[in-house]
């Protein structure tokens, strides 16, 4: 069994491996190695031998184009069941306080499956850390990022692929993942993650976080400024977090709070154009 270490957004975590054919596949997190292993947030062990647990209780899904994750409960300890298309890819059983797990992996589904636990393990072990795992396109203009958000399918990454194609300087931060940290100081940044859904963007960078823009196709490009429950609601639909856990759901909404308050946030009516980047741009980057 070898050890990969990991830092994420500042949060150190660990992999055990013994499969090198497994651990070979891991490129999306070598930009995030590291050799220390102090104060490590979690590990997650990874085992062969995956089959659906008979006392498996399920409380939730999420599923999204073929791809399922079921959590629940496996004699009192959090559980996650990852699945593509009805097939088993890998069951996780968790410590309650998500310092530590066990991964059993079928023979299928592997690497995705490891990757949606190291995402969910991540969610869950931050989220009294000032620390939220977003879905959003997030891009960095002028040292600033960013984040764009909306439902699957609203054009996230395509509004990011137009402020690279319209607006000189703008690079890609994350295309699906990125991690948002809240500063002792209250300085909100965003980081790059491993995670970046199907546009490979794995960037140890981070940057302060300049603004989010929620996004909906719309026949002309408006956008408006949004405050207070409005802002809220925004942000809070893009996190991931076991929001029935009281433990970890307070600490998700004091840092969505903190977010909503301090963090210029907008909603954008959009086209799939060059001056829908423009408008954004000009707005969200000149706001005080």
């Amino acid at each position: 069994m070898k050890k990969y270490n990991y830092t994420i957004a500042g949060h150190k975590v660990a992999l055990e491996i013994s499969d090198q054919r497994l651990a070979d596949t891991l490129s999306n997190y070598a930009p995030f190695a590291t050799e220390s292993d102090d104060d490590v947030v979690f590990t997650i062990h990874v085992a062969d031998g995956c089959t659906m647990p008979s006392d498996f209780t399920e409380e939730w899904r999420q599923e999204d184009e073929g791809q399922e994750i079921l959590c629940g409960e496996i004699k009192g300890r959090p559980a996650f069941v990852f699945r593509w298309n009805r097939e088993d890819g890998g069951c996780m059983v968790c410590e309650r306080d998500y310092t530590d797990a066990t991964l059993f992996l079928a023979t299928r589904h592997r690497k995705a499956s490891l990757d949606n636990a190291m995402m969910v393990m991540y969610a869950l072990a931050t989220a009294r850390r000032g620390t939220l795992l977003f879905h959003s396109s997030t891009v960095c203009h002028d040292g600033k990022a960013y984040m764009f958000l909306g439902k699957s399918g609203t054009g996230k990454s395509t509004h990011s692929r137009l402020w690279l194609e319209n607006v000189a300087g703008t690079t890609l931060v994350n295309d699906d993942n990125p991690v948002v940290r809240i500063d002792d100081d209250g300085t909100a940044k965003v980081y790059g993650s491993p995670w970046s859904g199907k546009t490979p963007c794995y960037r140890r960078v981070e940057h302060r976080l300049g603004g989010i823009v929620g996004l909906s196709q719309a026949p002309r490009n408006e956008i408006r400024r949004m405050k207070g429950i409005e802002a809220y609601a925004l942000i809070s639909s893009s996190i991931s977090g076991k929001r029935w856990d009281k433990s970890i759901a307070d600490g998700l909404h004091d840092t969505i709070n903190r977010l909503a308050i301090g963090v210029p946030t907008w909603h954008l009516n959009c086209l799939p154009n060059a001056e829908a980047a423009l408008t954004c741009k000009k707005t969200i980057c000149e706001a005080i």
